[in-house]
Order: structure tokens, then C-alpha cells, then sequence
């Protein structure tokens, strides 16, 4: 009876981890599409700011902050579990750290993002997983199985592949042929981005298991707020300091579509990347940073086809090939994940088996005894 009530406690509790991870995985996809989209459409339209687009990306944390307050004020089953805590100042200086580095690799995202078409820049984003395997080598202690390791090849060679991209031939026929030079800066800053956003979650997972030791969504929804307040103001501090903001007034008021349309295109950038964080910090502390941005990955053929559509996007040959291979190295890495799930659960059902034929004999002798 025991054995029969713990398989299915372990049934439902299985069930609404994994409801958990698909809501996770669909915030992850819709927030990094959505916003992504938005942002070469704020460039295509007329926007010319990098720090703006770099402080929308994560100034809009204020709308999470009715949630965060539900999120405190609950009472949680591991405010009494024993586990040391964190000092304020330790989760201060992390914060604070992540934080900068976050709006850095902000910065770094619009410069690739305004120079690059949406295409090739998501297509680029792909080698955050290979940064990010490197790095939680290293932090995490991530081991290499021969799958992740293809999976980190296959990745590798179809950014590569997008440094031989003919970008006259390739670049969106809605806005004038972007130089060589500007090209190249877009190139590297999308993929210093993707080396700061592996890091970024290499050094997340870490503090979850190793400083925080909890699981909760209040402890999401902190590192969710405090990042993106340092962030905001290391990105508005950038606006001011490099004299962008003079020009914002003009900017709105010949944006194409109008003022409006503007303010609404930037509002909606914030709430998609809000969606984002929300997403990828849950994956990150129910599977780890690898597994989120494995997620991640799966939104690569979302955003170039529908940039052929909307930014009329040419999807050449070469662009083609990597997207294959970014989509191969993905499913790569997602058989492994089975692989392992599969394993464990073997392991598991092994282990139960043997406790109920050891029980089974105990209540044989017993009977024996009795008679």
C-alpha cells in the first residue's frame, strides 16, 4: 500500500514539474522571439539608439513587482529548514555583479541587433550554449557526454558558418546594404554578448545550488528584480553618458510608423524580456543553465522565418545550412537530456524494486514466525 501511494505521489509531483518547465519554456520563447523581433523593428523604423534599446531590456521589471510582493509575503515550506542563509551583503555583491555584467551584455546585444539583420543575429545567439557549456564546465562541473559535445560542434561551426555570409546579398531588402565595417562590430558584439550571457547563467545556476540552496519562486523573483534594477541603471547611466538621450525627442518624432507606435514598440520590448527572465531563471533552478539555454535555442527558427516575413528577410543558402545545423546541435543536446531522464528513472524504479522485495521477505519471515 505504501509503495502504491508513493508511485503516485511520485506520478504527480512529476506531472507538475514538468507543467512547470513547459510554462518556463513557453515564457522563454515568447519573451526572446517577441522581443527580439520588436528590437529590429525598432531599428528598421527609424530608431537609432543603442542605449535605449539596451535600458528596455531591462527596465520594465516594475510590472513584476505585484507578483514579487505575492511572492515574499507567502509563507514557504523552507524558511524553517535549517539551511544557512546567505548574508544580505553576499546576495548584494552578487546581484550587483550580475547585474553590470547584464547591462553590458545588453549593450552589446543592440550594437549586433542594429547592424545585423534579425536572422543572422539570432542565428549568432546560438553560440551562447557553447560559452555556456564552457563556463559550466568549469563553475557548474557540467560534464561532456558525446552528444552535448556535437551538439557544442554543430553550434560552433553555424555561427562560423555566418562570417562567410555575402551580407549585401543577404540583408534585409527593407532597409539600405549594411557596410562591411559595421557588419564585422555586429558580428563580434552578438558574440561577446552570447560569451557574457553564458556566463551570466553559468554564474546563476551556481548561486542557486551552491549560495541561495533554495528552490522557490521568491528567490526567482528576487535575483529577477535586483538584476534588472542594477542593470537599469547601469544602461541609463550609459544613455546620459553618452549623449544619446539629446536626441530621443527628434528620434520619436520621425519614427515611420509614428510617436505612438513607438512608444508602444519599446513598452512592449520591456514586457517581452520580462517574460523572458522570468522563464529562463525558472529553468534555470528547476534543470540548469545549460537546459535553459538549450530552450533558448529552440526559438532560432522561429525568429529568421518569420523575419523573412515581416522584414523581408532573403534566407540564402548559407543562412539555411546554419540554421540546420544550430537545429541539429539543439535536438542533440535534448537527447541527451532524455537519455539521462531515462536512466534516472531506471535507476529509480530499480532502487523501489528492490525496497519492496526486501519488505516482501520481512513480512514472510514474520508470518513464519507467527505460525
Amino acid at each position: 500500500m505504501r509503495v502504491m501511494l508513493k508511485q503516485q505521489s511520485s506520478r504527480e509531483v512529476n506531472w507538475w514539474w514538468w507543467l512547470k518547465i513547459a510554462v518556463y519554456a513557453f515564457s522563454v520563447l515568447l519573451g526572446q522571439s517577441g522581443a527580439n523581433l520588436l528590437g529590429r523593428l525598432y531599428f528598421l523604423k527609424g530608431g537609432t539608439s543603442k542605449w535605449i534599446s539596451s535600458v528596455v531590456q531591462v527596465v520594465g521589471f516594475p510590472i513584476l513587482l505585484p507578483f514579487y510582493l505575492l511572492a515574499t509575503t507567502a509563507k514557504h515550506d523552507d524558511d524553517d529548514d535549517g539551511k544557512p542563509r546567505p548574508s544580505p551583503y553576499t546576495l548584494g555583491a552578487i546581484y550587483a555583479s550580475l547585474g553590470l555584467i547584464i547591462g553590458i551584455n545588453c549593450f552589446f546585444y543592440s550594437v549586433g541587433l542594429q547592424y545585423l539583420p534579425v536572422s543572422t543575429y539570432t542565428l549568432l545567439c546560438a553560440s551562447q550554449l557553447a560559452f555556456n557549456s564552457f563556463f559550466s564546465y568549469f563553475i557548474n562541473g557540467q560534464k561532456f557526454t558525446p552528444f552535448i559535445v556535437n551538439s557544442l560542434v554543430l553550434l560552433t561551426i553555424s555561427s562560423v558558418l555566418l562570417v562567410f555570409n555575402n551580407e549585401e546579398s543577404a540583408s534585409s531588402s527593407s532597409a539600405p546594404p549594411i557596410p562591411r565595417a559595421k557588419y564585422v562590430i555586429g558580428f563580434f558584439s552578438t558574440l561577446g554578448a552570447s560569451a557574457l550571457f553564458g556566463l551570466v547563467l553559468s554564474a546563476t545556476q551556481f548561486v542557486f545550488v551552491k549560495v541561495i540552496r533554495r528552490q522557490t519562486f521568491r528567490h526567482v523573483m528576487d535575483m529577477v528584480i535586483y538584476e534588472n534594477l542594477v542593470a537599469s541603471v547601469v544602461t541609463v547611466v550609459g544613455l546620459f553618458a553618452s549623449g544619446e538621450w539629446e536626441g530621443l525627442g527628434r528620434e520619436m518624432d520621425g519614427y515611420g510608423p509614428g510617436t505612438v507606435s513607438y512608444l508602444m514598440t519599446l513598452i512592449w520590448i520591456a514586457v517581452f524580456w520580462q517574460m523572458y527572465s522570468i522563464g529562463a531563471l525558472g529553468l534555470i533552478f528547476e534543470v540548469s543553465a545549460l537546459f535553459c539555454n538549450s530552450i533558448s535555442v529552440v526559438g532560432l527558427p522561429i525568429v529568421p522565418i518569420a523575419a523573412v516575413f515581416f522584414f523581408h528577410d532573403k534566407m540564402s543558402g548559407v543562412k539555411g545550412i546554419s540554421m540546420a545545423l544550430a537545429v541539429w546541435g539543439f535536438v542533440s543536446y535534448v537527447y541527451q537530456y532524455y537519455v539521462d531522464d531515462r536512466n534516472s528513472k531506471g535507476v529509480g524504479k530499480s532502487v523501489d524494486d528492490e525496497t519492496t522485495s526486501v519488505r516482501s521477505s520481512e513480512c514472510k519471515k514474520d508470518i513464519s514466525s507467527t505460525l
